[in-house]
């Protein structure tokens, strides 16, 4: 049988010298986009790469730790692209519906690395790197909703959940392909994201 295209292609990745650590991570993101978070292991990146099984240990203990290499990543990207979406000189109910659209958006652009911050369980408290990696996303959504509520901590608190909750459930639709056509799907979801947090922020009084 011959081989798939996308196995002919990762055969044919290799890293430059010293680059080995992020091109385990390259590598990592692929396997989870083809099988899942869980169904891969660092042999299976050290063979896409051409490299030994033992070379992935000079720099991960072992899969979870990589695994929360990718964390890290997947956070950083996804701060950059909520950075990306947002104008500081909107009005904080806007910049928080700019910033759900913008999770909702990445998702659909990064499906492994949503997967990854979301499907894989990684362990904050083992890996503090992966929780630090999360702040900026988690502190400008919170920032954003305490100018929205003043010094109402319990409703900040409450509508923080409910952005976070409405913007993620959009994201899964759009992954599970609710919301139809390819191309344009994506802007469909992040869209009904952005309205609904628009609602809440509304209707915030109602939450308590």
């Amino acid at each position: 049988m011959s081989a798939t295209r996308s196995d002919r292609g990762p055969r044919r990745r290799r890293y430059h010298h010293g680059d080995l650590k992020a091109a385990l991570v390259d590598a990592a993101v692929e396997l989870i986009a083809e099988r899942g978070v869980r169904n891969f292991s660092l042999a299976e990146a050290s063979r896409r790469l051409g490299v030994t099984v033992a070379a992935p240990y000079r720099h991960f203990a072992d899969r979870d730790e990589l695994v929360a290499a990718v964390a890290v990543r997947a956070f950083g990207a996804l701060g950059a692209a909520v950075a990306a979406e947002v104008d500081d000189a909107d009005p904080p109910a806007r910049r928080l519906a700019a910033m759900a659209g913008a999770y909702v958006r990445f998702a659909g652009a990064n499906p492994a690395l949503f997967e990854v911050l979301f499907g894989s369980g990684i362990d904050k408290d083992r890996f503090p790197q992966v929780r630090k990696a999360a702040e900026p996303a988690e502190g400008a959504l919170t920032s954003c909703v305490a100018l929205i509520c003043g010094d109402d901590a319990e409703l900040a608190a409450t509508l923080t959940d409910a952005v976070a909750a409405t913007a993620h459930g959009y994201a899964t639709l759009l992954l599970d392909g609710t919301f139809g056509e390819a191309s344009t799907a994506g802007d469909v979801a992040a869209g009904g994201a952005a309205r609904a947090t628009l609602a809440l922020i509304e209707g915030r009084a109602a939450l308590l």
